[in-house]
C-alpha cells in the first residue's frame, strides 16, 4: 500500500515523498508581471513539500487575466523567476511552473495594455471581475483567429523554454479551472465552426497542440497537465459529452507520455477510475475540501501518485512536519489570499524545532 511517505520518481525528478504543493493565485506581482523577493521567500519556505507547482503565470502579455500575476514572457520576469528556482533548489525541493492564460476571465483594466480579452469564441462568462476600481461586469472577449491561436501555442512554446532556461524543473500546462484550454474544451465557451470547435475531436485540439508544442520543446519527461473534468465555473460546462471528451483527450495525452496528469477533481468515481487506467504514468489528484484525515487516501487507494496541497500548505510553511508530529495545523487567513504583502504570505509561524522532530 502507498503512502505519503514513499518516495516517487516524476518524470527524470526524484521526489523523497508523495506530497506536493498546489498551485495557487496569489496576485503579489508588480504591475509589470514580475514577481518579487517575497515569491522567492514564499516558495522557499515551502520546499520541503518536495514538489512546488506555482501559481498561474501567463506565457504571454495577452494571458493575463487578474491583477498582480506574474508573466515569463519578459527578462525581467525570467531573471526573478531564477531567484525563486535558485531558492527552492537550495533549500532542497523541486519546482515546476504553471502555465496559464486566462482567456476570457478577467478584465482588460487587469493588465498593462487594456487590450481586450481573447478567448475561442465572442462569448463572456456572466460573472464579474475584480478590477482596481472594484467588481465590474466580464467583457465579451474577442475571438481568436486561427492564426492567433497559432500564435497562442507558440507562446506557451515560447514560455516553458523560458521557464527551464531560469532552472525551473518542468512546467505545467494549466487546462482546467475556466482558463483558456478549458475554455475551447466546453461548447458553452466554445461555438466556433473551424477545426477548433465543433466535435470533441475539435475542441480538444488546441490543447492537444500546446501540449506537444510544449513537450516538444523542453520534453515531456518536464511537462505535466492539469484538467478538471465536469468543474463547472466561469459559465463552462461540457455538458453530457463530457466524459468522453476527457477520455478521447487523456488517451491522447497519454500518446505523448508527459510526466504527469493533475486533475482537480470532485466529480464521478467511476470516470476517475477510468481516468486512472488510461493515463500511464504519474496522476496528481486534487480533491477541493479534503481534509487532513484524507491526505493519503487516494495514495492508498491506488487512484493517486501524488497528493498536491492547497489551503494547508499555504498556511503551514513547515506542512511536512506538522504532519509527522501530529502538530495542529495553522489557520489560513482568508483575507489575505490575494494581494498584499507579507501578511498572510510569508509570515505563517512554523513548528519550534524542538516539536518538529518529536
Amino acid at each position: 500500500m502507498t503512502t505519503i511517505w514513499d518516495p516517487i520518481e516524476l518524470g527524470g525528478v526524484q521526489l523523497p515523498h508523495r506530497l506536493a504543493l498546489a498551485p495557487m493565485t496569489r496576485s503579489r506581482a508588480g504591475a509589470d508581471g514580475v514577481p518579487g523577493p517575497l515569491t522567492a521567500e514564499y516558495y522557499a519556505q515551502r520546499a520541503g513539500l518536495g514538489l512546488l507547482i506555482t501559481e498561474g503565470v501567463q506565457p504571454s502579455e495577452d494571458g493575463q487575466g487578474y491583477m498582480n500575476t506574474p508573466g515569463i514572457h519578459t527578462a525581467a520576469q525570467q531573471a526573478a523567476w531564477r531567484e525563486v528556482a535558485e531558492r527552492v533548489h537550495a533549500a532542497g525541493g523541486r519546482i515546476f511552473m504553471q502555465l496559464m492564460h486566462a482567456g476570457r476571465v478577467g478584465h482588460p483594466d487587469n493588465t498593462p495594455h487594456h487590450r481586450p480579452l481573447l478567448a475561442p469564441s465572442a462569448i463572456a462568462t456572466g460573472e464579474p471581475v475584480f478590477t482596481p476600481t472594484g467588481p465590474q461586469p466580464a467583457p465579451v472577449p474577442q475571438a481568436l483567429t486561427t492564426d492567433e491561436i497559432r500564435t497562442t501555442v507558440d507562446d506557451f512554446r515560447r514560455a516553458a523554454a523560458a521557464a527551464i532556461a531560469a532552472g525551473f524543473d518542468g512546467v505545467e500546462i494549466h487546462g482546467a479551472n475556466g482558463y483558456l484550454i478549458n475554455q475551447f474544451l466546453a461548447p458553452t465557451g466554445n461555438v466556433r465552426t473551424d477545426e477548433y470547435g465543433g466535435s470533441i475531436d475539435n475542441r480538444i485540439r488546441f490543447a492537444l497542440e500546446v501540449a506537444a508544442a510544449v513537450a516538444g520543446e523542453i520534453g515531456p519527461e518536464r511537462t505535466g497537465i492539469r484538467l478538471s473534468p465536469g468543474f463547472v465555473i466561469a459559465g463552462l460546462d461540457e455538458g453530457p459529452e463530457g466524459p468522453e471528451l476527457y477520455r478521447r483527450l487523456v488517451e491522447r495525452l497519454a500518446a505523448l507520455d508527459l510526466a504527469y496528469l493533475h486533475l482537480f477533481y470532485f466529480g464521478d468515481e467511476a470516470l476517475l477510475a477510468e481516468i486512472r487506467a488510461l493515463w500511464p504514468n504519474a496522476l496528481l489528484l486534487v480533491r477541493p475540501g479534503r481534509t487532513r484525515e484524507q491526505i493519503g487516501r487516494d495514495l492508498a487507494a491506488g487512484i493517486a501518485d501524488i497528493e498536491p496541497i492547497g489551503t494547508f500548505a499555504l498556511a503551514n510553511p513547515d506542512l511536512v512536519e506538522r504532519l509527522k508530529s501530529g502538530a495542529e495545523f495553522n489557520t489560513a487567513d482568508k483575507a489575505t489570499f490575494f494581494g498584499g504583502g507579507a501578511a498572510g504570505y510569508t509570515d505563517y509561524p512554523r513548528l519550534p524545532v524542538h516539536e518538529a522532530a518529536e
